[in-house]
């Protein structure tokens, strides 16, 4: 079955649902958000944009007013009023190289879509995706500024994740989602070769999956680094009911990839050829395989009655028609075989959704992510505590590549990716600004006999900076 076309566009009920507790629940979450300081803001945004089904909306002329859209729109005016009464910097280490590469994903991604359809629709829906995504994504980075908001954010996941996981293990012994009374999930989950498949306030099973299992390696955090170890255990046991109850081979992979990630601590200092016998081993793979190498995702056949081979022959038909995607993205997807609509891949649906452009920013997002964690790692080698924080977040987002390759975030699980990448970006900017400032010392020490700052030759005491003395007539420096 192919969807409607105005679900192309982002649509769903063409009418207002909104539970009393979840409207009760969100008027709260606003007034916290306004009046709350700056740091404990994090906490009613995480929890109310996870907790609350995506359905739970208010339809007005036509607009649909999710909670979720709601909460990042009342967050983005509390940073408004941050911008205006407050002198602190809005965004942490500055606007660095994620922020290039995910501002340039968004409006690639946008004006594809406004060029491929070309009609008040996708006016509207593009609009609705750039408040989304914009608005989500510079919020986190504007709450999440330091380890405590980082610690504090896992903390809220862990809420997040102990109630979600309480609601799935009861849908899957009782055939009941509770969530589901709140609207905009169904109350009866689905069944697959006999296997309930629980989803909790997730728009999909594998969504519910997913989420719990990038969360995993945030927990570790919560016993490695905060010290938490009551919740952090607690936290992580959430994690893998919520991956066990939803059945999704996906989701069971993205938990082993985190966990495996974290097991490889011993091994960071070797990354370089890790990742380069992993190049080496696909192409080896590639050539002895009958079959693209792509197609090894069809032999993953971890939970009984998964659509591995569907994964595959995506990616397959995705790669064989490069030609009608690659400029805009494409609408026709659909005629590739069955079931090619579902694009069941973060990177196919990127790809379809705005062409090489947006695939190659999306990709560039990640790897400049690991990139900064890289070199965060190597600047603080020696510090265990600051390289595990690093290697902890590494593996989270290690989580959400191999979750990638299974589905693609329709839902609220996006707002835990663009939290992610906001710790990220809190993490490493002090160690990488600290570690640019070092690099630059010999640099104005070499040139300062001709090209320093007067002012800065005026103040010899600054830390950091050498002093100096020109004699004119000598023409030489003194220390």
């Amino acid at each position: 079955m192919v969807p409607d076309k105005h679900f192309q566009f982002g649509g769903g009920l063409q009418q207002t649902l909104l539970h009393p507790i979840v409207l009760v629940a969100m008027v709260v979450s606003a007034i916290l958000i306004l009046f709350l300081p700056r740091k404990y803001v994090i906490v009613p945004v995480l929890f109310t944009s996870l907790v609350v089904p995506l359905a739970q909306q208010i339809v007005v002329g036509g607009l649909h007013l999710f909670v979720m859209r709601i909460i990042i729109l009342v967050g983005c005016g509390r940073m408004l009023i941050s911008m205006v009464s407050s002198q602190e910097e809005l965004l942490a280490g500055g606007f660095n190289a994620v922020d290039k590469w995910f501002t340039l994903w968004a409006i690639f991604r946008t004006l594809a879509t406004l060029i491929l359809y070309a009609s008040m629709p996708a006016v509207i829906g593009e609009g609705a995706f750039l408040w989304d995504v914009f608005g989500g994504y510079f919020l986190f980075r504007f709450l999440i500024r330091d380890i405590e908001d980082i610690t504090r954010s896992a903390k809220v996941l862990a809420l997040v994740a102990i109630l979600a996981a309480a609601g799935m293990f009861y849908e899957k012994i009782h055939f009941q989602n509770v969530f589901g009374f709140l609207g905009g999930v169904p109350i009866v989950p689905t069944i697959r070769m006999g296997t309930i498949r629980a989803q909790g306030p997730f728009m999909h099973a594998i969504l519910a999956g997913t989420f719990g299992a990038t969360a995993a390696p945030l927990f570790f955090w919560l016993w490695k680094v905060a010290k938490s170890k009551f919740l952090a255990v607690i936290g992580f046991i959430s994690s893998t009911v919520i991956v066990v109850a939803a059945a999704s081979s996906t989701a069971l992979m993205a938990l082993g990839a985190g966990i495996f990630a974290l097991c490889f601590w011993p091994f960071r200092k070797m990354m370089r050829k890790v990742r380069w016998g992993i190049v080496i081993l696909i192409i080896a793979l590639h050539l002895v395989m009958k079959a693209p190498v792509w197609f090894v995702i069809a032999h993953v056949d971890i939970v009984g009655g998964n659509s591995s081979y569907q994964r595959a022959f995506l990616i397959d038909q995705f790669i064989r028609h490069f030609g009608d995607w690659w400029l805009l993205g494409s609408f026709q997807s659909d005629s590739w075989g069955f079931d090619m609509w579902d694009h069941t891949n973060q990177f196919v649906a990127e790809g379809e959704s705005g062409g090489l452009a947006t695939l190659i920013c999306f990709i560039a997002m990640i790897s400049v992510s690991f990139g900064m964690i890289g070199k965060a790692r190597k600047a603080v080698d020696g510090d265990n505590e600051k390289e595990w924080i690093l290697w902890i977040l590494g593996a989270a987002l290690f989580a959400h590549v191999v979750g990638y390759f299974g589905i693609s975030y329709f839902d609220q699980t996006r707002v835990a990716w663009f939290a992610l990448l906001a710790m990220i970006s809190a993490a490493t900017a002090p160690i990488l600004a600290s570690q640019t400032a070092k690099e630059a010392v010999p640099r104005v020490g070499l040139l300062a006999p001709r090209f320093a700052n007067r002012a800065a030759l005026a103040h010899p005491a600054a830390e950091g900076v050498p002093s100096f003395r020109w004699d004119s007539k000598r023409s030489e420096r003194l220390n």
